[in-house]
């Protein structure tokens, strides 16, 4: 079965009809919307971009265009609807425009002509008008001129007058006319241009003020350096005047001083200047080479008489302080000026080269120093705040130190004790100088301590030469003197109490030779030498004292013991010389006690005898004197030794000569001669040199000894004979003749003789050949040959036996006495062996 088709619902038109409504409601929306717009566009008296920007913006632009064409047709009915309605009205005021355009016309000629004609009669009331006005203009400007210039005149007067004071250098008013400038007088005429330009050109003023003073500045700096020896030495000379001290140790060695005085310096502040003082009539090569230092220093014959701060014009430096401060830059200024007086005070400090080779140097150096701290202590007490307390005491300090270091490099090169001293005085001057400013100069002081050890090793090189010169000028015999002059002249020279010698008619003789007195006044001119360092030192007596006994003791222990050590140990001298030396000794250990004496009473130390220390003279003296005796030994030894190697022994000689050899008897002949000259010495010798000759005495006759048994005991001699022994017999019995002949007074003793006992008892043993008391009494005290020792006696005898068995022939054994004998040298030398082993062995254990 078919589907019936839907039927449409009752309602359907119902629906739709809302659906129109809305359309048309939409339509009217734009439409209002439209009318809106074009209202604003026509009513608006301002832009429309607001109104533009919403039509464009819409979706509707073409409908409102034709809504818009279509408002524009309504206007233009409207209009011409309007233009109908009122055109006869329009052309009836036409025609009264007509009527009044004739009437105009006329009156406009009726204007002209009565214009024309007042036109003529004005003409000269214009002229009188115009000439008027033009006065009354030409008065008005004259009065603002005047008015003006009133205005200006001080103003361009202050700058004349600011210009002025700069070309004439002045600079702090300059600055006080700056400041009125500025302050008072441009600020009337700000109208004018050239304010503005003098107000631009205050600072460069002041800049230029400021730099202008800082040349001048410099310039004094440099200056105040070339002139501070100049200072330096008038502050030492004035000091030295103070203090009692020679003034010629200030002054250096100059050329012709000037006779300019330099002009008096301007008032800082108000640079006037005093009148100048009348010049002094000098030479014209004078005038040139014053010419460029008269400005800042006086340097004329009057200048000693003034004060140190009196040569030298300050007021560059207060000058420049002052424009500083008021321009607010001070702390530069001090900055800047500190910084430069250090570098001038390292140069002030650093030490000529070879300043050790010249006293000027010396003087010019601490004239250079002492004239910097003039300058800066004045700096000090004239200014507030330029320099300072704790600046001044860093910059001494830093001095001192430098000053101290070249001191001692220089002083240690120096090699003269009169520059050395008068270094010294320098220096305490210069002490003094800087104490009178108030500088601490302990540390400088102490130096002079120091320098004191350096003064005295230069003065004892010195007094080497001197002892040297002295004991090669010397002729070592003693002084001979044939007046009572000559007597005194020596005495006064030399202390010496001799009532032996006082009481000897002339000629007389003294004891010593000529280098005691001259030894003696020496070491009193290196003690007045060294008193010379102490003075001025401020030492109490008693430090002197000690300082000149020190000095002294090194002089006569290490300078005078070691010239005498070396001319002692000369090979020239002789024996008489030595002997000589050695009582010049005796007196010179004597005269130490007068050099005490002497130290004493030049330092005034005699009542503080408890602290004085005694010369070590003495007992260097006493040295000296063992040296030159040992010498004399050893000279006379050496002398016997020449005559002992012109032995020549003959070993294997089968007899004895049956004299002494010769070279025994010149030897012998020697030794009379040499004692003889001991023994002819006058009697004030005799006391001195009875030791001494018996020493040497004794010392000869055991080095005779010795030498004679060194030759039986030769290694290089391997045999001997009875004949050599008997020979070498007589030449000990020479010998032995000589030492009991007192050859020295008093020397009878027989001390001598015992010096040959040794050889003697061994010669005694072989020629006497008792071989059997020798062993039985051998190792007993009282034996008869006590002094041969087994192993001297086996030696020998091994010699003899060698000769023997080279002289024994075949026939020689045959003989009943040669083979006894050799038996019994053959039983005495196991014995001898046997003796020798023994004492070895008990020397082993």
């Amino acid at each position: 079965m078919a589907e019936a088709t839907p039927k449409k619902p009752p309602d359907w038109k119902h629906i739709t009809e809302p659906i129109h409504d809305a359309e048309s409601l939409k339509q009217e929306s734009i439409n209002a919307n439209h009318d809106h717009l074009i209202t604003e566009i026509e009513t608006s008296d301002g832009p429309l971009g607001t109104t533009l920007r919403a039509v464009y913006e819409g979706k509707e632009l073409s409908k409102f265009r034709i809504r818009l064409d279509d408002k524009i047709r309504n206007h233009d009915r409207e209009i011409e609807r309007m233009c109908n309605f009122h055109y006869q009205g329009f052309i009836d005021s036409i025609r009264e425009l007509l009527t009044v355009r004739q009437d105009a016309a006329k009156l406009k000629d009726e204007v002209q002509q009565v214009d024309q004609h007042l036109q003529e009669s004005c003409v000269p009331l214009m002229t009188k008008g115009e000439e008027l006005v033009k006065c009354r203009r030409i008065q008005g400007n004259i009065a603002t001129a005047v008015e003006s210039l009133n205005l200006c005149l001080p103003v361009l007067e202050m700058y004349r007058k600011l210009q002025e004071q700069m070309t004439s250098r002045r600079f702090y008013p300059a600055l006080k006319t700056l400041e009125q400038l500025e302050h008072t007088y441009l600020p009337r005429v700000n109208s004018h241009w050239f304010a503005q330009t003098m107000a631009d050109d205050i600072p460069k003023q002041r800049e230029s003020i400021k730099e202008a003073s800082m040349s001048d500045l410099k310039d004094f700096l440099e200056n105040i350096r070339k002139h501070s020896g100049k200072i330096g030495e008038v502050a030492m000379l004035h000091a030295a005047e103070q203090n009692n001290m020679d003034p010629a140790i200030v002054k250096a060695t100059r050329k012709k001083t000037k006779k300019r005085r330099a002009p008096p310096p301007p008032n800082p502040f108000t640079g006037e200047v005093d009148a100048p003082p009348p010049p002094v009539i000098q030479d014209e090569e004078d005038e040139i080479e014053d010419s460029a230092d008269s400005d800042f220093l006086s340097d004329d014959d009057d200048v000693w008489e003034l004060s140190a701060q009196d040569l030298i014009d300050f007021s560059p430096v207060y000058r420049c302080l002052h424009i500083y401060s008021v321009l607010g830059d001070r702390e530069r200024f001090e900055t800047y000026y500190r910084k430069q007086r250090w570098k001038q005070a390292r140069l002030s400090l650093q030490p000529p080269s070879n300043m050790h080779e010249s006293l000027d140097s010396f003087k010019r150096y601490f004239h250079d120093i002492v004239g910097f701290f003039v300058v800066e202590d004045h700096i000090l007490n004239t200014t507030q705040g330029l320099v300072n307390r704790a600046y001044i005491d860093e910059l001494w300090e830093m001095a001192v130190s430098k000053l101290a270091a070249s001191l001692r490099t220089n002083t240690v090169q120096c090699k003269d004790t009169s520059m050395l001293l008068d270094v010294k005085n320098l220096i305490i001057l210069f002490c003094h100088t800087l104490r009178g400013y108030g500088f601490s100069v302990g540390h400088v002081l102490e130096l002079l301590l120091e320098m004191r050890d350096q003064y005295n090793d230069v003065l004892t090189r010195q007094w080497v030469d001197i002892f040297n010169e002295i004991f090669s000028e010397d002729n070592y015999t003693p002084i001979y003197v044939e007046s009572i002059e000559e007597y005194t002249a020596i005495v006064t020279q030399f202390p010496i109490q001799d009532e032996n010698l006082e009481r000897e008619s002339f000629p007389k003789r003294f004891p010593f030779s000529q280098f005691v007195p001259d030894v003696y006044n020496q070491v009193k001119a290196y003690i007045n030498a060294c008193l010379k360092y102490s003075a001025d030192l401020h030492l109490s007596h008693t430090e002197i004292d000690d300082m000149i006994r020190k000095s002294t003791n090194l002089l006569l222990t290490r300078t005078l013991g070691s010239c005498l050590s070396s001319l002692i140990k000369k090979p020239s001298l002789t024996l008489l010389q030595l002997i000589q030396i050695s009582i010049n000794m005796n007196y010179l250990e004597k005269s130490c006690l007068y050099l005490e004496e002497y130290i004493s009473s030049i330092t005034g130390a005699q009542n503080d005898s408890v602290h004085m220390a005694r010369l070590h003279g003495t007992t260097m003296f006493k040295d000296a004197k063992s040296d030159a005796e040992e010498h004399i030994y050893k000279q006379l030894n050496l002398k016997i030794d020449e005559f002992m190697d012109l032995a020549s022994y003959d070993w294997l000689l089968p007899e004895a000569k049956g004299h002494a050899s010769g070279y025994v008897i010149d030897l012998v002949a020697f030794l009379q001669s040499t004692f003889m000259s001991f023994t002819n010495l006058p009697d004030i010798y005799l006391h001195l040199l009875e030791k001494v000759a018996k020493t040497a005495c004794m010392s000869a006759c055991k080095h005779i000894a010795n030498s004679l048994k060194e030759f039986l005991l030769d290694n290089e001699i391997r045999q001997l004979t009875m004949g050599s022994l008997q020979q070498f017999n007589l030449d000990l019995i020479q010998c032995e003749q000589f030492a009991a002949s007192e050859p020295i007074p008093g020397a009878n003793d027989g001390n001598l003789t015992l010096a040959f006992a040794g050889i003697r008892q061994l010669l005694d043993l072989f020629l006497n050949w008792d071989w059997s008391l020798y062993l039985a009494d051998y190792g007993q005290t009282n034996s008869k040959y006590v002094r041969v020792q087994p192993q001297v006696a086996l030696s020998l005898l091994e010699k003899l036996h060698n000769a023997d068995k080279k002289k024994n022939t075949i026939f020689g054994s045959l003989n009943k006495k040669e083979r006894d004998k050799k038996k019994l040298l053959d039983t005495v030398l196991k014995q001898l062996r046997g003796l020798v082993n023994g004492s070895t062995q008990q020397i082993q254990g």
